[in-house]
Formats: C-alpha cells, sequence, structure tokens
C-alpha cells in the first residue's frame, strides 16, 4: 500500500527512515536526533567541498536526504576555510543547535551511513576533497 500515492516518494522516505535508524542505532538516540545529526554534518560536509564535488555527492544522496542537504546552501563562498578536525568539529556542534549529540559522534555515524550507501568512488572524491585531520576522521571508520 502506497502511503503518498507516488512510489518514488514512498522509496525516498522508506530510504531516509533507513538511515535515520542506521544513524539513530549507532548514536543511540531518537529519529529527530538522528535527524538533527543527519543535518549537521551534511551541511558541514557540503559547505567544506567545492561546488562541483558538492552536487556529485548530492546526486549519490536519496531525494529526500538530498532536500536536506541543500536546504538554505549558499554555493557562493565555497569551499569554508575548514582546515582542522577542531574547525569541522565546531561547526558540526554549531549546527546540532543544542543537540546532546557529540560532533565527533555524529560525524561518525553519519560518514558510516554515507560510506554503506555511495559508491565507493564518490566516497574517495568526497575524502580527497577533505583537509587530512578530518579525512583522518572518515578514515577512523576502517581502523
Amino acid at each position: 500500500m502506497s502511503t503518498t500515492g507516488l512510489a518514488i516518494f514512498d522509496e525516498t522516505i522508506h530510504k531516509t527512515n533507513s538511515w535515520l535508524k542506521e544513524i539513530g542505532q549507532t548514536l543511540d538516540c531518537d529519529r529527530h536526533r538522528s535527524y538533527q545529526a543527519l543535518r549537521a554534518v551534511l551541511h558541514c560536509l557540503r559547505d567544506r567541498l567545492i561546488i562541483d564535488e558538492a552536487a556529485q555527492l548530492a546526486d549519490q544522496l536519496p531525494m529526500l536526504v538530498r532536500g536536506i542537504y541543500y536546504e538554505a546552501w549558499r554555493p557562493s563562498g565555497k569551499p569554508e576555510k575548514i582546515r582542522t578536525r577542531e574547525e569541522f568539529l565546531a561547526r558540526i556542534g554549531a549546527n546540532l543547535a543544542n543537540a546532546p549529540i557529540e560532533p565527533e559522534e555524529a560525524a561518525r555515524a553519519v560518514f558510516q551511513v554515507l560510506e554503506k550507501h555511495i559508491a565507493p568512488g564518490e566516497v574517495l572524491h568526497v575524502t580527497a576533497e577533505l583537509p587530512q585531520e578530518v579525512r583522518a576522521l572518515w578514515r577512523q571508520l576502517h581502523v
């Protein structure tokens, strides 16, 4: 039975809920907090990537997540000059809007979901655009 009446909408809702569930299991939190973590990390990542790479990453996201990703995006002045792990995590923390989630845990949870659901080649392109310290945060998933 279709929830929305359009298969493509039902599919993106299902995929988005699946991503939120995976994040929630990693962070041991509810869907609302999972959404906050997903949004905060995606926005920070998007703003650190060059525009072409940001768009290529967006192409890999479920339609609903893509909308979250592009929400309030202003591509002028991008990529932002986030050079260190601390700057990256501070930006995520600012985007978490007082949610009781550690920025580093949020980053790892979202990176895990991206690693699982986007093409390996795109993961390589995205991580290649990141400063070494942020790239190391993503690569800690494989340790």
